[in-house]
């Protein structure tokens, strides 16, 4: 019996909606074909085997390359054995420009040390103290698009918005009005021109600097001092002393390793502010306009979730937005945030009963996964019932929107906390159409993101 057999996931009162997705990649797709698919999206690249299949074992620039879709060869890389599997040279280059030495991207003592001092910023308590930001720029939100309801509305765009401005109150105690063009400005230009890879970031060595390289090296410095200007200006904002921490950049600022007492320096935590507000706005956004597509595609379902968000005696109390929180799970199956986990073997393990050498490349997709049919039932449809209570939960190793492991998301409850609450007063506020008909399609780039920002309609309820 398979996984998907043994979960007798309730079925939906009416067919459940079926959303595009994209071309599963021929067979026949050579080598040169898949590298120009990859730069187009990486999620064009898989074929049927890579949805049916546990592992498939194949070559790609002379090393030995394992896609892994059962939960217990995942839980070996991600938990058993983690220490022995690092970032790809091609991830690291990508991200490190953007990143830096942060939590997301650092590795072994390093990332202990962080990990460990960042972990009470992140804790449920801390984050309910940072709520209020979160309402306060969801409300200015809807209060912008209720004054341009009735014309077309980009509501990616809105959503970027929104959760910047979120990222930025949470962060900082002041809202991104003056910054966040700037911001958006880099975040789109390093989508555009730098985050897809090249072959010969592929390819070289990482110590061996690719064209794109060069190019990332000169956005670095111009992100850094941007990065370095909005910490100059929280510190001119000052702190009332002895107030409780009143944003992240308190809490990181106040944080200390619990073993040796030392606090971030200056570059490092401007590496970890740079992780938390792209990490946090741009996959939290668009996991929110993939949230509201399919809510536009499913008007029963839209209309469900709307009766519990205006049924909520108290909107914050997260214990009575149990369908949206299914919605906002449903939504990170179909589209997870992170398409790809790919680590890179640091030495010789086995896994699954077959060898692995020293740089051999483990690829988890939670894309993959999240839609292999062996591991769900109805597998690209848009059921949010799966995570009701009472539903049977997924294996952990089978859905991964945030990772799994010592690694997983460090964010995740922000991001849950945010996800829902938004979606809630957003879905309470309107109902939501789409204007366009034509298909909107995934592309795997850093993110799962929309191939274009499609038009809606929003109607005051």
């Amino acid at each position: 019996m398979s996984i998907a057999e043994a979960w007798d996931v309730p079925s939906p009162a009416h067919p459940p909606l079926v959303p595009p997705s994209p071309p599963r990649a021929s067979l026949t797709m050579t080598a040169f074909g898949r590298m120009a698919a990859m730069r187009r999206s990486m999620i064009d690249t898989w074929g049927p085997r890579a949805y049916e299949e546990d592992i498939i074992r194949g070559r790609f620039l002379g090393r030995s390359s394992f896609i892994l879709n059962t939960p217990d060869t995942i839980r070996h890389i991600l938990v058993d054995n983690y220490e022995n599997y690092t970032r790809t040279p091609a991830g690291i280059r990508v991200l490190r420009p953007v990143l830096g030495e942060g939590l997301l991207i650092s590795e072994g003592r390093a990332w202990k040390y962080q990990r460990r001092t960042l972990a009470p910023a992140f804790t449920p308590r801390a984050v309910m103290t940072l709520v209020p930001h979160m309402i306060a720029a969801t409300d200015q939100t809807i209060a912008k698009l209720r004054a341009i309801s009735a014309g077309p509305v980009d509501l990616r765009e809105a959503m970027q918005r929104m959760t910047l401005e979120i990222a930025g109150r949470t962060m900082f105690s002041f809202g991104m009005d003056r910054h966040g063009a700037a911001l958006r400005g880099f975040v789109m230009e390093y989508g555009a021109r730098l985050a897809r890879p090249h072959f010969l970031d592929l390819l070289l060595p990482l110590g061996w600097p690719s064209p794109q390289d060069f190019s990332r090296a000169r956005f670095r410095k111009r992100w850094t001092s941007f990065v370095a200007m909005l910490m100059a200006e929280r510190r001119a904002a000052g702190k009332n002393e002895g107030a409780p921490p009143r944003d992240l950049f308190d809490l990181m600022g106040a944080a200390r390793d619990p073993e040796t007492n030392e606090a971030f320096t200056d570059a490092q935590l401007g590496d970890q502010v740079a992780t938390m507000i792209l990490a946090g706005h741009e996959t939290t956004g668009t996991a929110l306009f993939w949230a509201l597509y399919l809510l536009a595609l499913d008007p029963a379902t839209q209309d469900k979730l709307a009766a519990e968000a205006q049924g909520a005696a108290d909107v914050l109390d997260l214990e009575r937005l149990k369908f949206t929180r299914a919605v906002v799970d449903e939504t990170m199956r179909l589209y997870p945030p992170a398409f790809l986990i790919a680590r890179a073997a640091a030495g010789a393990d086995t896994i699954a009963g077959m060898p692995v050498k020293k740089h051999d490349v483990m690829l988890i997709a939670p894309w993959l996964l999240h839609r292999h049919e062996k591991l769900w039932r109805d597998s690209n449809a848009f059921v949010p019932s799966r995570f009701m209570p009472g539903a049977p939960p997924p294996d952990r190793f089978a859905y991964l929107p945030f990772g799994v492991g010592p690694r997983i998301c460090i964010g995740a409850h922000f991001a849950l906390v945010e996800a829902t609450l938004a979606l809630a007063r957003i879905i309470a506020a309107f109902r939501v159409e789409m204007l366009d008909k034509e298909p909107v399609m995934p592309i795997g780039v850093v993110t799962t993101q929309p191939d274009r920002s499609p038009m809606f309609r929003i109607t005051p309820r």
